[in-house]
């Protein structure tokens, strides 16, 4: 498939991997504690791998609710120094500055978000979007590239570090639930994904002729 281009494998869209760490699981009312991006590309014969990354350390925003049990299991000091964290406009509207500018280089036509277990970092991320009044969001509203269905269907788990085992994708324990980490290891697997159903025949889509097609739904009448 020589000269592919991203803009046509995913009806215009411009998929970017993203993973949001927080202090809850309320949106509305717990903050963005790190956030990181990476977006994807295409090469000439139509293989998809990473592309460019973003991650900032954020601070919490005003009256946030931090619940220590979050704090505890991802292991984040909102009140350490050393983090440098910014304000979370900041870092939406620089993660949104590199998004829009793959989005005019693909040809595509607004960013969908790829998540493991995406309706939670979608969520957060629009709510942090709306709370910092941007109004040129590129990521469309509701829909998302789900890894965790994604590896459900095709490696049998749904658990982020045991899809990665599964596909052969090295994990450290270690260094999960770190922003930056999970996002990188989510678009590797998705990457994978996506290119093992090119390598089986899976993508382009070849049409089915009238008479197959009929067949099949007799078939599936009986």
């Amino acid at each position: 498939m020589p000269n592919a281009k991203l803009c046509e494998r995913f009806r215009g869209f411009y998929p970017v991997v993203i993973d949001i760490e927080t202090s809850g699981f309320d949106p509305k009312l717990n903050a963005i504690l790190e956030i990181a991006a990476i977006t994807l590309k295409m090469t000439p014969d139509g293989w998809l791998e990473p592309d460019q990354s973003l991650q900032f350390n954020v601070n919490p925003f005003n009256d946030a609710i931090l619940e220590p049990t979050a704090l505890a299991f991802n292991g984040i000091d909102p009140n350490n120094p050393l983090r440098a964290a910014v304000d979370e406009k900041h870092a939406l509207d620089e993660i949104f500055k590199m998004v829009r500018s793959g989005i005019k280089a693909s040809d595509c036509t607004r960013a969908v978000m790829v998540a493991h277990n995406a309706h939670f970092d979608h969520s957060f991320l629009m709510a942090a979007a709306e709370r910092s009044g941007i109004k040129r969001n590129p990521f469309h509203p509701f829909a998302t590239f789900d890894t965790a269905s994604l590896s459900g269907l095709i490696f049998g788990q749904t658990v982020l570090a045991k899809a990665c085992q599964v596909a052969q994708i090295t994990f450290d324990h270690k260094q999960a639930h770190s922003a930056l980490y999970d996002t990188q290891k989510t678009a590797i697997l998705f990457c994978k994904i996506v290119n093992r159903l090119k390598s089986l025949g899976g993508w382009p889509l070849v049409p089915m002729d009238n008479e197959t097609e009929t067949q099949q739904d007799d078939n599936n009448a009986q």
